[in-house]
């Protein structure tokens, strides 16, 4: 899934026309949200990359990364059973939201750096890891660079993979990453007895996906792992100010009659069976 052709948001194109009134020939730039930077030639029909003609946008809205389809730049977005989209972030790596709903964390970390910072709780070096909701990609792709042995990742959208595969922070599948198009409430019963050392859970919010939240699953995170084995899992404090619902201490009540350990750090639930 390699991301081919430039991406474009509105910070780039404002850029490329800025340079182009103040008079450029050229400008330093990135066409894959932050993960590189490169130089493109202007002129008043246009710009030029990789040996490429490509035309300004009549409209080039915010909060939109656009991809080249071949004949125009077009939103990276679907509508199949919901409106899904990849979302620039002043930090680089994009976020992705579904209906409007924002998935990843954003306001005060990149959405990359958050997942680093919630692999490094399950010590990925030489484990085999549960990824139960792949979303884009990004504890993957964290576990993968701290050494993880294998990945089982499972992501039951494909629009979500869609957007992986014109991401350029989201990781290809291969190797020790095994990516699964499949509904891990229901995969989760095929997998073995601990057969996994550590378990990564960033579900949608209960209200989307309440099956990703009960005991049943649980059991099953529990029989998959082995002993000792650790387990994060993202709530989020969703409905603490509407209704000051306590959905991380639910959690971590059924989590511990699963048979886990359980602590809250920071935005979720550190577990160890």
């Amino acid at each position: 899934m390699a991301v081919t052709g430039p991406l474009l948001t509105s910070k780039v194109h404002d850029a490329l026309l800025e340079a182009l009134r103040s008079g450029a020939a050229c400008i330093a730039c990135s066409l894959d949200l932050e993960r590189s930077t490169t130089t493109v030639t202007l002129d008043s029909a246009g710009w030029n990359w990789n040996q490429t003609r490509y035309p300004y946008l009549e409209t080039c809205r915010a909060r939109t990364v656009y991809h080249w389809t071949g004949p125009s730049f077009e939103p990276v977005s679907r509508y199949t059973h919901a409106l899904i989209k990849l979302v620039p972030t002043e930090w680089g790596p994009p976020t992705f939201e579904i209906d409007g709903i924002k998935m990843l964390p954003t306001a005060q970390v990149s959405p990359y750096e958050d997942a680093a910072n919630k692999v490094a709780l399950v010590q990925p070096r030489g484990k085999v890891i549960l990824d139960t909701c792949g979303g884009l990609g990004y504890f993957a792709a964290w576990c993968l660079r701290g050494g993880a042995a294998q990945v089982l990742s499972y992501e039951k959208n494909p629009d979500v993979l869609w957007l992986r595969s014109l991401n350029p922070w989201s990781p290809p599948p291969g190797g020790a990453l095994q990516l699964t198009l499949a509904d891990v409430a229901e995969q989760v019963a095929t997998l073995p007895d601990a057969s996994v050392d550590a378990i990564l859970h960033d579900p949608p919010r209960f209200g989307i996906a309440g099956e990703l939240y009960s005991q049943a699953f649980y059991d099953h995170l529990a029989r998959v792992l082995r002993r000792k084995g650790r387990l994060f899992h993202y709530t989020g404090t969703p409905n603490k100010l509407t209704t000051g619902r306590d959905v991380p201490g639910e959690v971590a009540k059924r989590l511990q009659r699963a048979g886990f350990a359980t602590e809250l750090v920071g935005d979720g639930v550190l577990a160890r069976k």
